[in-house]
């Protein structure tokens, strides 16, 4: 009588493994939120956007989507609106124009896109994404990038369709404040990102920005270092962080997180904790959204607020700004 190598009759009724739940988080900055500096109107305002993006997201995952797309079309919500630190609404600098970084990982296959000194491309996390999947590189800088995103045929803008009076203002008092000296940085974080697993346990990250007000033309801060702001490893976890740019580059923050929880055994917060106290200790303020292979995501800073919000196929949506939320 013929059998059933064992090998084989173990694949074939084995109790499949459950599917992963999903999960997904976003936050459109950290700095100095208080509720006594932020009108109930504009509180409403960006709560909405905020649930926007996290529906935009969640959509995907609740139909079986990858957490790539996920955190792509989340961030992508989030640049579309004139409230954050990035796409429409991003600070200017020095030079009075805008500049835009943007980074996307994917957590099961490691390949990443990012990309830096945007200016006439209308999603710059669609272009990190879109470097992503056709390449030949993984990074591109200055106005190589919007030359690659002319010949994929990504939608392209003026620069000023990125440049709103809020932050044309926000230039403006910094040169007042600042006549015959040059421009320090403004350390004014909105930055936003998403970090998502989907029902297949596959992590994914991704980060935008317009970095700081008055920056210096060409400034690159770590929003698109793979390592820095951005990463996402099925091996440890995905992360996306904002804040002081220049610091969290100093101290790896996603990569410290990551490794922390890999190689030192320490959970993901504890790990995004103890990292968010080295950058206070170096002088940065900030804050992550980190997402590991089961639970919910997770969120530490280190300032007065982060705007946040979060989902799973176990928890309904959550949106918070302030830090006693």
């Amino acid at each position: 009588m013929w059998r059933i190598p064992a090998i084989v009759a173990a694949a074939l009724f084995a109790t499949p493994a459950p599917a992963a739940d999903w999960a997904i988080a976003l936050h459109g900055g950290a700095g100095v939120i208080e509720r006594a500096s932020l009108p109930a109107a504009d509180d409403a305002a960006i709560r909405a956007d905020l649930a926007k993006a996290l529906e935009a997201g969640s959509a995907i995952l609740k139909a079986g989507g990858s957490a790539t797309d996920a955190v792509v079309a989340t961030v992508s919500v989030l640049e579309a609106s004139p409230w954050f630190n990035a796409g429409v609404g991003a600070v200017f600098t020095s030079a009075g124009t805008i500049e835009l970084d943007a980074a996307v990982m994917d957590g099961a296959s490691l390949k990443s896109g990012a990309v830096t000194g945007v200016k006439n491309t209308q999603s710059p996390v669609g272009l990190a994404r879109t470097l992503m999947a056709n390449g030949p590189h993984v990074f591109l800088a200055g106005a190589a990038t919007d030359e690659y995103a002319r010949e994929q045929g990504l939608a392209q803008v003026p620069n000023s369709f990125f440049m709103t009076e809020r932050r044309r203002r926000q230039l403006q008092d910094l040169r007042m404040r600042n006549q015959g000296a040059s421009l320090p940085p403004v350390y004014r974080m909105g930055t936003v990102g998403a970090v998502a697993r989907d029902a297949n346990g596959n992590l994914a990250a991704a980060t935008s920005t317009g970095g700081l007000t008055g920056k210096a033309p060409g400034r690159v801060g770590d929003t698109p270092v793979i390592g820095a702001g951005t990463l996402a490893d099925n091996g440890c976890g995905a992360v996306s962080a904002t804040g002081t740019g220049e610091v969290f580059i100093r101290v790896r923050a996603a990569a410290r997180i990551c490794d922390a929880a890999r190689f030192g055994r320490q959970k993901l917060q504890k790990a995004a904790d103890d990292t968010l106290i080295e950058v206070k200790r170096l002088g940065g303020d900030g804050g992550v959204i980190v997402m590991g292979q089961a639970g919910d995501g997770l969120f530490s800073f280190n300032s007065a607020g982060m705007y946040r919000a979060r989902a799973s196929a176990t928890l309904s949506p959550e949106i918070k700004v302030y830090r006693d939320e």
